[in-house]
């Protein structure tokens, strides 16, 4: 039997992070003392008082059944009660928050309730990966929007031409950046609506990285006038409460695009386990007393592989939030190659840049996911190589 891949797989890149993978599985085999700085997986455990809320939801009967496919109203609701203290954003739980099994899946089913074949989705380059994926399987056209340094890593919306405008459904946006680590503030965020109004464009704003800051508070799209009329903001509780294996998240926003997306989740999944969901709650209740010596961790991480990574000859961003770090490469190589030296030479492993899309190139991503040790480490062995 011949088995034939569909066209949507065949065409697909290789998903950025399976390579990583593979590059450190080949140096582990070796016997590196390897240094992964690659992917954004937070190494700081769960908070024990949620992992006891988890323990006790566990063993609930009523939990052991199909959970509803919007998620548990009371977690809609902690998500509702949440938004108004961190953002005093009104949002109704019934209509306005729908629960996802971590916010990539939500990302990468939104086009599917949308997009048609052939229609465009305005992507940024570079960007999370999930963002042009989701958009192919749907049959759409990812239209990338150049993030450059001298626009701050935000898109240049008056660049795009009134063509592509018009045939665009979508538009992915994400603040705090990831790779970048760029913020975006309050009047970014009004050219993002007046610009989707204009042209009857979907917002889809990926706020993963919201609570992980260091100097001051990122701004939520939702609190811009007129975003809830435009668009819906993804996020998840992976980062902020280091519970990326727990898979859960959520959407809030526009009750018409969160009804298109729940449609698609209807029909392709059945809802978060229940007792992740009242984990959640707890979670999302969180004193911010234990979200700061979380953040308290990843500065002291920043700060030692900003300054050593400067020290070293790097051009590289302080980052104001998210726990990346976006680094040049030096001249006269590229992302992918910079990437395997690193690895070959100093047995540290980061991103090539160019994995996150064409404006990645020149560029590598250093992960803030190992302790202070440790990357005081890997700056030492950074700073023998000549660069």
């Amino acid at each position: 039997m011949e088995i034939h891949y569909a066209e949507r797989i065949r065409t697909l890149p290789p998903y950025l992070f399976a390579t990583i993978d593979q590059m450190k599985k080949e140096a582990l085999s070796k016997g590196a003392d390897l240094i992964d700085l690659s992917i954004g997986d937070p190494d700081i455990p769960t908070p024990s008082h949620i992992v006891e809320a988890m323990k006790k939801a566990v063993e609930k009967p009523e939990h052991h059944r199909y959970p509803s496919y919007e998620g548990m109203l009371s977690f809609r609701k902690a998500v509702s009660d949440w938004y108004k203290r961190r953002f005093n954003v009104n949002l109704d739980p019934e209509h306005e928050v729908l629960s996802l099994i971590g916010s990539k899946e939500g990302i990468g089913h939104i086009p599917l309730a949308f997009v048609d074949p052939g229609e465009i989705v305005l992507v940024p380059s570079p960007g999370y990966p999930v963002y042009p994926v989701g958009t192919k399987f749907a049959g759409g056209i990812p239209y990338f929007m150049p993030l450059k340094d001298e626009n701050r890593f935000l898109p240049d919306l008056d660049s795009i031409p009134k063509d592509v405008c018009k045939k665009a459904k979508l538009m992915f946006i994400n603040y705090p950046n990831n790779p970048t680590s760029a913020v975006a503030d309050e009047e970014f965020y009004k050219k993002v609506v007046e610009f989707a109004r204009k042209y009857n464009i979907i917002v889809c704003h990926d706020a993963a990285y919201s609570e992980v800051y260091y100097e001051e508070k990122p701004v939520s799209f939702m609190q811009i006038d007129g975003a809830k009329e435009v668009g819906i903001e993804f996020h998840s509780l992976s980062k902020t409460y280091n519970m990326t294996g727990w898979r859960i998240g959520f959407a809030v926003g526009n009750k018409e695009i969160l009804s298109g997306l729940g449609k698609v989740k209807t029909n392709l999944d059945s809802g978060v386990f229940q007792a992740i969901q009242e984990a959640s709650i707890v979670a999302l209740e969180t004193d911010d007393s234990i979200l700061r010596e979380i953040r308290e961790i990843y500065r002291e991480r920043r700060d030692v592989l900003y300054e050593g990574l400067k020290s070293a000859g790097f051009d590289v961003r302080k980052p104001m939030a998210t726990f990346y770090l976006w680094a040049k490469v030096p001249r006269g190589t590229n992302s992918i190659d910079f990437v395997a030296r690193l690895l070959k030479e100093a047995e540290v492993l980061c991103t090539p840049g160019v994995g996150f899309g064409e404006y990645g190139e020149g560029y590598i991503r250093f992960a803030l996911t190992q302790s202070k040790e440790r990357i005081k480490e890997a700056v030492e062995r950074i700073r023998r190589l000549k660069l």
